[in-house]
């Protein structure tokens, strides 16, 4: 029941926090290039995990101590506010990162691999999917990327907020790319076995353009909060904390998660089985055929993205 978070940044401590908060480990080591802010930041934590659920060992250390590892979660990396990727209209997104990141990749995960070379590596970095697959031509196999399943709670907030119920009940799925291009299954979201489009033009019969409101307000999410605090933080904290339980308890949960998927040839969301081994399996839901077409389109866009990268990451493998 150890856990590596690499990157004490924004990111990085909301992940620790939330760790400790929920007693999702036995055990996390916190790693960080600059080891003094690790330090200071497992100094900060660890007398509040006195009140953790579950005891709670938390400590800094180098790579090497990630040794036994089940999952490694990586955080460090150029964010969207320091790589210029908070311009709503820009279609690349998260994916501007993706060079900048790709660089920093090339060093670290290597490192990780010889290390803890049996671990689950989680991509939280942005842009996540592009850089698992990154990861996995780097030579580690066993990788995931948060994916979706923050889009997902967001649409199901935003959703639940119009039509007055509390944000567990609706269900509803984001999938594609944790970017511009995710697709919202408006075709399956239910509240209590309703269309949730049938629902909306009820309680808003003069509303023509609830979608697209809630859709921008999900899609647009980490820019609004980066404009209001820095850094989009504390809500990928508490799913990363949550993703991590499902692996170590092997809970065999669903959920929109990010995994290599071959029909597609990148890493994307589906709904998954995850467990200790990671996504035993993918459970592809049903889609109107613009939600199918939504879902390549997001599939081209990673790989789109993944282009410019490859030769520099092929040098990198087969030096």
């Amino acid at each position: 029941m150890k856990v590596g978070i690499v990157g004490a940044g924004a990111v990085g401590s909301a992940c620790l926090l939330s760790l400790v908060m929920r007693g999702s480990a036995r055990e996390v080591v916190l790693v960080n290039r600059n080891r003094g802010r690790a330090r200071g930041l497992v100094a900060d934590v660890q007398y509040g995990a006195v009140v953790s659920p579950t005891p709670i060992e938390v400590r800094d250390g180098d790579y090497s101590d990630l040794a036994g590892a089940s999952v490694v979660m990586i955080t460090a990396g150029v964010n969207e506010k320091g790589g210029g990727a908070t311009d709503r209209g820009d279609p690349l997104g998260r994916l501007r990162l993706l060079q900048a990141n790709t660089a920093i990749y090339e060093e670290i995960v290597p490192t990780i691999h010889s290390a803890a070379p049996d671990a689950l590596i989680l991509v939280v970095t942005d842009p996540p999917d592009a850089l698992a697959d990154v990861v996995r031509l780097l030579g580690h196999e066993r990788v995931l990327s948060t994916g979706t399943s923050l889009d997902t709670l967001r649409f199901r907030f935003h959703l639940a907020r119009r039509l007055k119920v509390s944000a567990a009940d609706p269900d509803a799925l984001v999938l594609g790319e944790h970017g511009t291009s995710e697709v919202f299954l408006w075709s399956s979201a239910r509240v209590a076995g309703r269309k949730a489009d049938d629902l909306l033009a009820e309680m808003y019969p003069a509303s023509k353009n609830l979608r697209e409101e809630i859709e921008r307000e999900v899609r647009f999410a980490n820019i609004t909060i980066i404009e209001g605090i820095g850094a989009s933080q504390y809500g990928i904290g508490m799913v990363c904390a949550r993703l991590t339980e499902m692996v170590l308890r092997d809970e065999r949960a669903v959920i929109p998660i990010g995994r290599y998927n071959a029909k597609f040839g990148v890493t994307l969301s589906l709904p998954s089985v995850v467990g200790r081994g990671g996504v035993d399996r993918i459970l592809e839901p049903e889609m109107s055929d613009a939600e199918r077409q939504g879902l390549q389109r997001s599939a081209d866009a990673i790989r789109g993205a993944l282009a410019q990268v490859d030769l520099k990451v092929s040098r990198r493998k087969t030096a």
